[in-house]
């Protein structure tokens, strides 16, 4: 008996797993074998539709099978463990576009690998004995094969909670997470099957009534609850200090874990969440971190501990469960021309203008991800793998893509007037400077006249960020604008919103940074006020962290130096986001407010005092959350 079965019966395409005796675990041969009979039957019109199924009641496919993979990794060749998750990674995606109806019977254990074979077809079908789970944090990896994609797109926050406990789904539970479709007794399976070979419709697979709802959904207002957090450290906050069944159940259920593979879960499933989530960037994400498991990872630690030695005592790293942002962004940052590739595209050609902190490391990602980049900076700049331009002018010629990054709105105008001429009919101006709503919308309309697109797209997440293909972008501009450049988005950055027309990128991006500046400052005027009342400051973070004062200055971004996750103020000050470039989105803020009859008190007070702070004390050069030493030593007015 061979691994696996691949045959025409009728008008279905049949594919039959054949390894029982273990779970029927996915091997590269099998991936290879179903990817080649997909790819035949795509076009065949014999083949109305595709059957898979697995032999044996244990299990529909319990993962990949990890031997090789291990042994390769240990020998220090990691380049076969790569090519196993691309070419895995690329069928799973032809399951998931597949023209034809791909219907899967999902008997026992549909775990890991079993999920991107099962569970990214038209019709999923789960029985009684259905136990379908995404265990990989347990070895090291993360939730991969397309499962983050299901996950993000799962209720609640149901997502964070399956990737970081590897819970198992009944077929209520799987139905309602979003993994499967269709419940059917086990006992009609056959017959069902026999109905789709000799009618090839799927019309005739006749669901049953869902069982009564599983143990997760029942659970899921406490899922919400402990899962909302935007970290691993904000989850394990909210668990620790919970004494329930649930929250104790959760906490011994993730202590098995990677911390660091939980981390980069969450991580990626922020980042998949919104409009821009598809398929093909969660493969990627996924990716990102599996090229990257054996040499930087927890995987061969996994695996030793699980399935070699089998002593259930892995050494992760982060074994305190705290992982350094820094530690997440490395494991999904850009692979460059390592990237996952599904299909062969031509890459866009792209000018930069403006390779100062932030334009050069942008600028040196998308050239490390393949892309032709032109670059040109007036003070002489450069950045890796970038070619150089003499002009601004020169960068844009034949460019499909400009990408701007400039210090303010009269110098956009200013390189847009040199630049639009140049540019092709077609292209996209794509401005990602914070600068006043004015400029941003007159650019827009300048381009636009001249044939071409145009998006404002400011970004969140300083020079770290530019680095480490983390930024956020906040999009203005049109449907079709956004869409050509999404592709530089998802290597530049973690994020991208598309906020509406031409200047909504600038208005979010002012919104967002007048909310963190008044923030920023209500946070560090608490910890002041804290340190005079005789409150320990950990002791007011666990307070605050998990109750209505919650925020992402004091949760993520904590301006007390040894208080929750590693920040700037644990560096003495050295800015990620610097005070003078908070001074300057404040003040733009207001400026729009000024413009639009908006009153802001709070916002005009937060200018006021980083005004102060940057021009008349010593806040310049220092990072914004440096106001707490401002507060520490000031009493009354």
């Amino acid at each position: 008996m061979t691994d696996i079965s691949i045959r025409i019966t009728g008008r279905a395409g049949r594919i039959t797993l054949q390894r029982p005796d273990a779970l029927n675990a996915m091997t590269y041969d099998m991936c290879l074998a179903i990817e080649t009979a997909l790819d035949a039957w795509r076009d065949d019109p014999a083949v109305a539709l595709v059957v898979i199924d697995a032999m044996g009641e244990r299990a529909f496919c319990s993962g990949g099978d990890i031997a090789d993979l291990y042994a390769t990794g240990r020998a220090g060749d990691f380049a076969y463990g790569q090519k196993f998750w691309a070419d895995e990674y690329r069928l799973n995606n032809k399951i998931f576009e597949y023209s034809k109806p791909v219907v899967s019977f999902l008997q026992g254990f549909t775990m890991g690998g079993g999920v991107g074979i099962g569970c990214h077809g038209s019709h999923r079908i789960v029985g009684d004995t259905s136990q379908i789970a995404m265990p990989e944090v347990g070895i090291g990896l993360v939730p991969d094969v397309g499962g983050s994609l299901m996950l993000a797109l799962a209720p609640g926050r149901l997502g964070e909670y399956l990737g970081c406990t590897a819970a198992r789904m009944n077929a209520g539970d799987a139905i309602f997470a979003g993994f499967a479709d269709i419940y059917l007794p086990e006992a009609a399976w056959d017959s069902t099957i026999k109905t789709l070979e000799l009618t090839g419709d799927v019309d005739h697979i006749k669901a049953q009534d869902v069982p009564a709802s599983g143990p997760i959904e029942n659970n899921q207002d406490a899922i919400n609850r402990h899962f909302h957090g935007a970290s691993l450290g904000d989850i394990w906050i909210t668990l620790e200090s919970d004494t329930s069944d649930f929250a104790q159940a959760t906490l011994k259920q993730m202590k098995r874990n990677s911390p660091l593979s939980m981390a980069c879960a969450i991580e990626i499933l922020s980042r998949l969440r919104g409009p821009s989530l598809t398929m093909g960037k969660a493969l990627d994400l996924e990716y990102r971190f599996t090229a990257r498991a054996m040499e930087h990872g927890d995987f061969l630690e996994g695996i030793r501990a699980a399935i070699i030695d089998k002593d259930r005592q892995p050494k992760w790293q982060f074994a305190d469960g705290v992982v350094p942002p820094m530690a997440v962004s490395k494991m999904l940052q850009p692979l460059g021309a390592q990237a996952l590739k599904l299909k062969e595209e031509a890459q866009m050609k792209i000018g930069f203008i403006g390779l100062g902190n932030m334009g050069a490391p942008m600028a040196a990602n998308l050239a490390s991800a393949g892309f032709d980049v032109a670059g040109f900076d007036p003070a002489g700049t450069s950045a890796a793998g970038v070619g150089v331009a003499s002009s601004a002018a020169q960068a844009a010629s034949d460019a499909d893509a400009v990408i701007t990054m400039l210090p303010n709105g009269a110098i956009l105008r200013s390189v847009a007037e040199e630049l639009v001429p140049a540019m092709k009919s077609g292209a996209v101006l794509l401005d990602c400077s914070t600068v006043d709503v004015d400029s941003a919308r007159a650019v827009a309309k300048q381009a636009q006249d001249a044939g071409l697109m145009a998006v404002d797209a400011p970004v969140s997440g300083g020079i770290g960020g530019a680095s480490g293909g983390t930024l956020t972008f906040m999009a203005g501009g049109t449907e079709a604008g956004f869409l050509k450049v999404t592709p530089l988005f998802d290597i530049m950055g973690q994020k991208a919103v598309h906020c509406g027309e031409a200047g909504a990128g600038q208005a979010a991006k002012i919104c967002n940074n007048m909310i963190l500046g008044a923030t920023m400052i209500a946070t560090c005027e608490a910890f002041a006020l804290a340190d005079k009342l005789g409150l320990e400051r950990q002791k007011m973070f666990d307070v605050v962290s998990t109750s209505s004062g919650y925020s992402w200055s004091m949760n993520a971004y904590c301006p007390a130096p040894g208080v929750g996750p590693q920040s700037p103020s644990d560096n003495g000050y050295t800015p990620g986001f610097a005070a003078e470039l908070m001074l300057k989105d404040l003040g733009l803020s207001q400026q729009a407010a000024e413009t639009a009859d908006a009153d802001t008190p709070m916002g005009a007070l937060a200018l006021a005092l980083y005004k102060r702070f940057v021009e008349e004390e010593d806040g310049m050069g220092r990072d914004f959350s440096a106001m707490l030493p401002r507060f520490e030593g000031r009493g009354r007015d």
